[in-house]
């Protein structure tokens, strides 16, 4: 029984770090994106210093 609760919290503690590190590149890629996007909107109004 000792090893089960073991084993699962391992696979649990695992789940979870792989979500941690797929939602903090998803944030990442989206901020960049959003980022580039405002960029190429004020490049082409032409309101670039």
């Amino acid at each position: 029984m000792g090893t089960t609760d073991t084993s699962r919290q391992k696979k649990t503690s695992q789940t979870l770090k792989r979500l941690g590190i797929a939602g903090f590149l998803f944030f990442l890629i989206k901020g960049l994106l959003w980022l580039t996007l405002g960029f190429a909107a004020i490049k082409a109004n032409g309101c670039l210093f």
